[in-house]
C-alpha cells in the first residue's frame, strides 16, 4: 500500500511509523518545515495514571508498551520508564490517593502510596515538606522537541518514506488522492490527515461546521538545569481534580474542604513536570478552552507554579529559560480518546486526543491501521 499523511505531529508521525512497520510506503506532508504545534510544546509524558478506566487506560497501557519498544529501536526518543510522584500535604489530598489505590485498574497503573521518605529515597530532590505520595510505576516519558525528528530519521532509513515539509495540502482531488498548494497532487491508496489543531479550511470543509473538537491553549515554561536528577515526573494535588481517575467522593470531599488556589482555579491549573536531558525542567500547565484565545502568556500562573514547585523541591527553581502556548485538539466528548472520521474516498480525520496525543499516538495510529487493514 501506499499511504499518504498530512501532519507530521505525534500522532501523524505514529500513522507513518505503523504503516511502515507493516511494509508499506507512506509520503508526509507537514505544513511547516518541521512539526512546530502542541506536539512539541508539551511534557513529553507518557501519563497512564490519570486515565478514565476502561477505552482510555487501555489505549493508555498499549501506548505505554508500544513507546517502550519503539524507544528499544530509536534510543533518540529518550524514552525512560521514570514512573510519577504525586507528593500529598493533606488528609483530603491522601484521601483521594487511597480511593485511586481501591479502584480495580491500580495495579494495572503500578498505583503505590509511599510515605513522605519512601518518596525521598526514589525521588531524593524532593525535599519539600509533604507527608506521602501516590507513585505510579507505568507512567514515563520521551523528549518532546526531538522525538519527531528522531522518528523521522529511523523512517527515513527504510527506504519507504518519503517527507515533504513546507507544504500544506489544500484540496481532495479523487480517491485516497490530496493536491497540495505547490500544485503536486499525491495519490496512495489511504489519506489520513492528522492536522492536530489545525481545524479549518480544508478540515472544516471535509469534516463539516459541527466537527466535535474544540481546541484548548496552555500555558507552560522550561528552566536552566536543576543540578541534580528529577528520577520522577512529578504531579500535585490538583492533577487529582483534573485527570478521571480520580473522581469520587473523596475528590468531592477535597473540592468542598480544600479549594483550589484562586489563581490554579481561574487558569484551570495543575502541576506536571518532568525533567529533560539537559537536565532542565519543564513545568506546566494551564489550560484556556473559550475563544479566541489570548494572544500573550499570563505571569500569575507562572508565579503559583514557581511556588508549587519550589515548596516540593525545598529550594529554589533554577532560572525560567523559556515560556510558551501551546494549541491542541480535544474531542468536546472528553470521554472519547480520538476523532477518528472518513472525510472522503479514501480519507480519513484523525484529530481530537486533547493532552492525551503525546502519550496514547502510538496506539491510535495501531488501531487506524488495524481498521483499516495495513
Amino acid at each position: 500500500m501506499r499511504v499518504i499523511v498530512v501532519g507530521a505531529g505525534a500522532v501523524g508521525i505514529m500513522h507513518a511509523w505503523h504503516a511502515v512497520s507493516r511494509g508499506h510506503e507512506v509520503v508526509q506532508i507537514e505544513r511547516e518545515s518541521e512539526a512546530r504545534g502542541a506536539s512539541l510544546r508539551n511534557f513529553g509524558q507518557i501519563w497512564v495514571s490519570g486515565r478514565a478506566g476502561g477505552e482510555e487506560l487501555e489505549t493508555a497501557l498499549r501506548a505505554r508498551e508500544l513507546w517502550e519498544g519503539i524507544g528499544r529501536r530509536v534510543p533518540g526518543l529518550g524514552f525512560r520508564p521514570c514512573g510519577s510522584l504525586t507528593p500529598l500535604r493533606t488528609g483530603a489530598e491522601a484521601a483521594v490517593a487511597e480511593a485511586a489505590l481501591a479502584r480495580p485498574d491500580a495495579v494495572a497503573r503500578g498505583y503505590k502510596l509511599l510515605t513522605a521518605e519512601e518518596a525521598r529515597a526514589l525521588n531524593p530532590a524532593l525535599r519539600g515538606t509533604f507527608t506521602a505520595a501516590l507513585w505510579c510505576e507505568r507512567d514515563a516519558a520521551v523528549e518532546p522537541r526531538t522525538a519527531q525528528l528522531a522518528l523521522k530519521a529511523e523512517l527515513l532509513a527504510s527506504g519507504r518514506y518519503t517527507f515533504l515539509g513546507g507544504r500544506e495540502v489544500r484540496d481532495v482531488v479523487g480517491t485516497a488522492s490530496v493536491r497540495d498548494d505547490h500544485g503536486d497532487v499525491h495519490t496512495g491508496d489511504a489519506v489520513i490527515l492528522a492536522t492536530g489543531a489545525w481545524l479549518g479550511g480544508l478540515v472544516r470543509e471535509l469534516a463539516g461546521p459541527e466537527l466535535p473538537v474544540r481546541r484548548v491553549r496552555l500555558q507552560m515554561m522550561q528552566t536552566d538545569p536543576l543540578g541534580e536528577p528529577l528520577t520522577t515526573s512529578v504531579a500535585d494535588a490538583d492533577s487529582f481534580r483534573y485527570y478521571p481517575a480520580y473522581r469520587g467522593e473523596a475528590l468531592d470531599a477535597l473540592n468542598a474542604h480544600q479549594p483550589q488556589d484562586p489563581v490554579a482555579a481561574e487558569h484551570r491549573m495543575q502541576l506536571l513536570m518532568v525533567q529533560r536531558s539537559d537536565g532542565g525542567l519543564t513545568i506546566g500547565d494551564t489550560h484556556e478552552y473559550e475563544h479566541p484565545f489570548a494572544f500573550d502568556t499570563v505571569e500569575e500562573p507562572y508565579e503559583h507554579l514557581t511556588r508549587v514547585v519550589e515548596a516540593f523541591l525545598g529550594r529554589p527553581l533554577p532560572r525560567i529559560r523559556h515560556r510558551w502556548a501551546g494549541v491542541y485538539a480535544q474531542c468536546t466528548d472528553t470521554s472519547r480518546v480520538v476523532h477518528r472520521q472518513q472525510v472522503g474516498d479514501g480519507v480519513w480525520l484523525i484529530t481530537g486526543p486533547g493532552g492525551r496525543g503525546m502519550t496514547c499516538s502510538p496506539a491510535i495510529a495501531e488501531t487506524t491501521a488495524d481498521q483499516l487493514g495495513w
